[in-house]
């Protein structure tokens, strides 16, 4: 019983420390609703493990980034990784360590006897022209050549897409900029393109919300709403002529790359054989030097922590959510740039 009362004596002290610790400590963030429904899972979860509250705002990669170049934000989360010319104009060096892979799934509300289609396959150029508003009818013999045996209705196209600065507009973008030269050629690869046809909607969360809406839709979203929400995801065929579905394992196989020590690398239309082409990393950007904006050695070190906790203990929460884990080379170059975190030029760690 003695050791009953002093065991939660202890618990009760070091749940204590760690409420008091972080109690005035807020580490701010905002970019990405790409990876927004993990990090909402470790924001809840490292608050009750540490006390320490995080403010992450999933307004789209592009504001993140301009919010950290801002400094409105200590950290900015971004699908896109930063270009050498935008790293240019930043007013500190940035770096960037990626959290998790993620895939860009293709949702559509296709009705058929009343029920959504769930194994709907595409090639990248019948994706393009259906983006493109080429393909405008789900009748349209092309998408019947690819999907035998299924009896297409009579229905218009209606495409979603998004409409603010989104990571998500990139990593969709660039892949088919690599699997169409039609699509390269006239719409192109940016976090906002030129979209020729269709709805534009902000957000992840905007996208599934007109989908479930509109009998005959098609749009991308980020896996983990497609799951959420009960959406239909097409088999997209890969450079080695599979049709993959996006899975954490077809994610994993696509991340199978040699990945150089800034982490910045794209992994769209991967030429794994199980691999889902249309897979990303996304990351956490933030300076490198800490001791601006009036922030204090203990706010910077609580970032360092709360980053070096999301690439380890934070990744056991990746596989539930539809996101898969880091490879460990990942890991390793991502610890790497957070320990070279500085506070008046002076490392935070050792």
């Amino acid at each position: 019983m003695y050791k009953i009362i002093i065991t939660i004596i202890i618990f009760g002290i070091s749940l204590f420390q760690n409420t008091a610790l972080g109690a005035n400590i807020i580490i701010k963030g905002a970019g990405a609703t790409f990876p927004y429904p993990l990090y909402k899972t470790w924001v809840e979860t490292y608050y009750n493990k540490t006390g320490i509250r995080i403010d992450y705002q999933a307004v789209g990669s592009g504001s993140g980034i301009k919010q950290l170049f801002n400094g409105k934000v200590d950290f900015g989360a971004t699908d896109a990784y930063l270009s050498d010319a935008e790293l240019k104009k930043a007013p500190g060096q940035i770096l960037h360590i990626p959290t998790c892979v993620g895939a860009v799934a293709i949702c559509y509300n296709l009705p058929l006897g009343g029920h959504f289609k769930s194994i709907l396959k595409m090639t990248p150029e019948l994706l393009s022209k259906i983006f493109m508003g080429k393909v405008t009818n789900w009748s349209n013999n092309e998408i019947s050549r690819i999907n035998p045996g299924i009896d297409f209705p009579d229905t218009k196209i209606t495409i979603v897409h998004r409409s603010e600065e989104s990571g998500t507009n990139f990593v969709f973008t660039n892949y088919l900029s690599k699997a169409s030269r039609e699509w390269k050629d006239n719409i192109g690869c940016g976090k906002t393109v030129r979209w020729p046809v269709g709805i534009g909607v902000e957000g992840n969360p905007g996208v599934v919300n007109y989908l479930k809406k509109i009998p005959g839709s098609i749009g991308y979203v980020e896996l983990t709403w497609a799951k959420k929400n009960q959406m239909p995801a097409a088999m997209i065929q890969n450079r080695k002529g599979n049709y993959i579905e996006p899975t954490l394992k077809s994610l994993s196989e696509a991340a199978k790359i040699d990945l150089p020590s800034d982490t910045r690398v794209l992994i769209t239309d991967t030429d794994a054989p199980e691999g889902y082409p249309i897979s990303s990393f996304t990351w956490l950007i933030f300076y490198k030097e800490q001791a601006n904006n009036q922030r204090n050695r203990e706010e910077a070190a609580a970032l360092l922590k709360f980053l070096l906790w999301a690439i380890k203990d934070g990744q056991h929460f990746n596989k539930t959510l539809h996101y898969a884990k880091l490879p460990e080379e990942a890991v390793s170059y991502a610890e790497k740039i957070i320990k070279s975190i500085t506070y008046g030029e002076i490392p935070i760690v050792d």
